[in-house]
């Protein structure tokens, strides 16, 4: 593969186009709307629709968390790099309010915490960052909040 082609997969526009055909997504109707170039935040959003509407006419439960899954963890990876390993250890889901039309959640990935990871997984131990996630309504209603944990350690040098 020529440096071209794997510079651009290693995109976040490459990567936004993934998501667009991922069928986790497609089949909820989830949308990364914005994917920073230097994978430092995302935003994510999902409209009502009869494929992801409940019994009572609501988000359903399971794609709303669909929304956060896997995005710390992609940003996470790509941010620090081929050196680390990163996986979603946990999550727990707060069904707060109903949502009955658009929702969006964003997510910031800031130097700071990048600098606390490093450091927490400088002599070969584990890290379990967590992130709160909030996911609101287009009037900024919450409708449900997203604590996911995630398992970081540098990669042992052979």
């Amino acid at each position: 593969m020529n440096s071209t082609i794997r510079q651009w997969l290693g995109s976040a526009k490459a990567l936004k186009a993934i998501f667009r055909i991922f069928a986790p997504y497609v089949g909820a109707g989830i949308r990364v709307t914005h994917l920073a170039d230097d994978f430092s935040s995302a935003t994510v959003v999902m409209d009502l629709n009869w494929y992801n509407r409940n019994y009572v006419g609501t988000q359903f439960g399971g794609s709303l968390y669909s929304m956060t899954d896997p995005m710390y963890m992609l940003l996470l990876m790509r941010r620090l790099g081929n050196d680390y390993i990163v996986w979603d250890k946990g999550a727990e889901i707060d069904f707060v309010s109903p949502g009955r039309g658009r929702v969006t959640a964003e997510f910031h990935l800031t130097e700071e915490r990048l600098q606390e990871i490093r450091e927490a997984t400088a002599g070969g131990s584990k890290a379990l960052p967590q992130w709160t996630v909030e996911i609101r309504d287009d009037a900024g209603v919450l409708v449900a909040t997203v604590r996911k944990t995630l398992y970081v350690r540098k990669k042992r040098q052979d």
